[in-house]
Parts: C-alpha cells; structure tokens; sequence
C-alpha cells in the first residue's frame, strides 16, 4: 500500500536485506478482496496500474514487477534494465512460474551481468544481486541466476573487488569461497588468513582444508600454518596443530596441550604422541607445580582428559590454586575422572568466582542428597552472592524435600529477578 502511494523503496524495505526483496514479492499479489471474479490485493483498489507499466515511478514499477498479471510482470521485465534500484526483483523475476517472463527476465539479467552489451560493470552487478542471487537459487526455477553468477566469477579476466571474500552476507562469503577453492582464485596463504579471520565455521573448515592441502610433506609452510595457529578459532587452530605433523614440527605442538579448546588440545595431543613423545607425563609434570600463578587452566583440564584415575590427588591439590580459572578446571577435572566427593568439593559452593561455583554444581548435582538442607537453605539468604544463591537453587531443586519447597518460595519471593528467573528455569526442569 505504501508504494501504490508513491512512497520510496528504500523507505518501506531494507535494500540490503534479500529477504526483504522476496517478502514484497509476495506482499504485492496477496489479495484481501474479491473484484470481477478474482482475489486483488488492496493497493490495486487503491491505484491500479495500467498495462504499460513505462511511465511509472520506481516505487509502483516494483509493484508491477511483482504483479499478478503476468503479462505485466513481463512488460515490467523487459524495461527494469533503466532501474538499477529494482534489479533485485528482477532476480526474483527469473525464477518465475510463468515461463514467458522468466525467459525475458533472464535475458535481461544476463546482459546486465555481461555487461558489455549495456556498457557497465557486469562484475559489479554480479556481486551487487549476488545475496539475492543465492537466496532465490533455493528454488525450484531459481538455479539459473546461480549458474550465471558462478560464470562471471568463475572468469579469470575479470578481478575480484577485494572486499567480496569479507562480503557481510554469510552465503555469499560461503559461496565465494568454494569457488576460490574450486577455481584456485586465492593461494593457501590468503585461504589460512581467511580460516584465521572468518566467524563462520563453514568459511573456516572450507578455507583451512584447502589451504592445509597445498602444504608439503616434510617441510615447514609458515605462511600457512602461522596462520592458524594464531587463529582466535578453536576449528582453525586446530587444523594447524594437526598440520604440524604433516611440516615435521610436532615440537610446535606441544604449547597447545594446554590450549583453551578441548578440539585443539587433543589434536596436539594426536601430534605429539605421533612424534613418539608422551603427552600425559608433559600434563604431569606440568600440573605438579601446584603453586605456579601460571599454570596454564588447559593442562589442568588436559590432565584428566588423557590421565587416569590416580591423577586425581594432583587435581585436589590445586582446588587452592590462586586462578579461579585453576580451580574450576581442576573441579572438573575430577568430574572427569569420576572421583567426586562431594565433602571435600562442598566448601567450593561458597567460592568467590562464579565459574567455580558453576563448575562444582555439576559435580556435586548427582549426589545432591548428600547435602543437608539446612546448609543449602542458608545459600538461598538474600545476602549471599548471587553466583552462590544460583548454585543452591539448583541443587535445592534436586535434593528435594523442604529443600525444594524453599527454593519455589525465592522463585516466586526473591527481590532479585535474576534469581527469580533463574529460579523458575529450575523449577520448569
């Protein structure tokens, strides 16, 4: 209604948003009355259109361009080339039901596209639908929009604008990077600084494989594994740690047994033992050096997912350790190994920082009526932290009894709504 009004596009849609694009096609034939046999839409009571659609502003040229006449939708077709504001639709256009106008409009995106015959910047234009491209390309008739795009950057005389690797929509970022790999448009060290830097986890496991094949046997690549080992992703870091095996570095390995990440800490762990060495005796001796302020948290952890059940004397000896991170880990490290006791874990209920807190909860949890319900009842006070109050709640909801009944009396009482929601969740399980 608001462009049968005169409104501009860009006002009433985000151009940006493809998706955007596909909900106006729709919303334009979404009939609300019934006029000489048939369902019309409301804005055609309101400003019906002629059946030229040539002299009309942008806003109800969209609106032709998204009509149920077909035939109209095909004039609409023929003549949006002069629109570049509207080429979007005509994307839409090209997947059409009714063949006469997905055959016009695939005419005139292809010359669009080529680029030559309209003296423009096919390229640009590629890239500038390619969102929309992509998203109609789900489609039952949407694959030729697709074809056409792969064509143009699959042409190696034509050079990639060098933002569209970084492109902010994520299909096409995962797009253009299959066919990087498949065309070889980026070396393996832009594919592993891509791995590096990508958020999307597709981005970042395409880029990395493919960048981790060129690497020779034998021999360091550091303009490629440098990379990865740098990475802030755990899937990427990965992939370079193992790769590390493929170089003849496994001694590169070894700092990545105690890395953030379980993936990247058992890949090191793969590495190292490949190269002979024994990971468990570096967590051992490492973990012994109870009072060192830099005990990485990731051996602690490391420990007990490669050790066995006697490690865990380590591990109780380094519930005192001053990282808070530490002590977390060494808690559920035992957890691990199966050796809760939830005597000696309970004083870490009260701890100050809240992921040991956290932690010790899920030790503890199955033997929660091991607990008294008094001692628990006194973690439920208002004056407690709230990092303490959480953890009773919940192990007030699994020990039941009187216990429970005065956790469900803060869900519906306490002062803190945090407390409350996190009370209710509790209560909901």
């Amino acid at each position: 209604m608001r462009l049968a009004r005169g409104e501009a596009v860009e006002s009433v849609l985000d151009a940006d948003d493809p998706a955007a694009w596909l909900a106006l096609d729709a919303g334009a034939r979404r009939g609300t009355w019934w006029h000489a046999g048939a369902v019309r839409a409301e804005w055609e009571h309101v400003a019906p259109l002629p059946g030229d659609p040539a002299g009309l502003d942008a806003s109800r040229y969209a609106l032709a361009l998204c009509h149920r006449d077909g035939r109209l939708r095909e004039a609409a077709v023929r003549g949006v080339a002069d629109r570049p504001s509207l080429l979007p639709l005509l994307v839409v256009r090209a997947a059409d039901w009714v063949a006469p106008v997905r055959q016009a409009a695939r005419q005139v995106l292809r010359e669009r596209v080529d680029g030559d015959a309209v003296g423009g910047d096919g390229l640009e234009t590629a890239v500038a639908l390619a969102p929309v491209i992509l998203l109609v390309g789900r489609r039952e008739r949407g694959g030729f929009a697709v074809a056409l795009l792969d064509e143009v950057l699959s042409d190696p005389s034509r050079a990639w604008p060098a933002a569209l690797p970084a492109h902010d929509d994520r299909a096409v970022r995962r797009h253009v990077h299959r066919l990087a790999v498949e065309t070889g448009r980026l070396s393996p060290a832009e594919l592993a600084r891509t791995a590096a830097g990508d958020g999307d986890t597709v981005v970042q496991s395409l880029c990395a494989d493919a960048a981790l094949a060129a690497v020779p046997e034998g021999r360091p690549c550091e303009e490629v594994v440098g990379p990865l080992l740098r990475a802030r992703s755990p899937r990427a870091r990965s992939a370079g740690v193992t790769a590390l095996r493929r170089t003849g570095e496994p001694e590169r390995a070894v700092p990545f047994l105690a890395d953030r990440s379980a993936v990247v800490r058992a890949c090191a762990r793969y590495v190292v033992r490949q190269a002979g060495d024994d990971p468990v005796a570096w967590y051992r001796e490492r973990c012994a050096r109870t009072g060192d302020p830099l005990l990485p948290p990731g051996a602690v952890i490391g420990l007990a997912e490669c050790g066995e059940r006697t490690d865990a004397g380590t591990l109780w000896a380094l519930l005192g350790h001053p990282s808070a991170a530490v002590r977390a880990r060494a808690v559920a490290g035992l957890r691990l190994l199966d050796v809760v006791d939830v005597r000696r874990l309970q004083p870490l209920l009260d701890d100050p920082a809240p992921g040991v807190v956290r932690e010790t909860v899920l030790a503890v949890e199955p033997s929660a009526q091991l607990l008294s319900e008094e001692w628990l009842g006194e973690r439920l006070d208002a004056g407690r932290p709230r990092h303490v109050r959480v953890g009773a709640l919940r192990l007030s909801f699994r020990r039941g009894g009187s216990a429970r009944a005065r956790a469900q009396r803060v869900a519906r009482e306490d002062p803190d709504p945090v407390v409350r929601a996190r009370a209710a969740r509790e209560a909901a399980r």
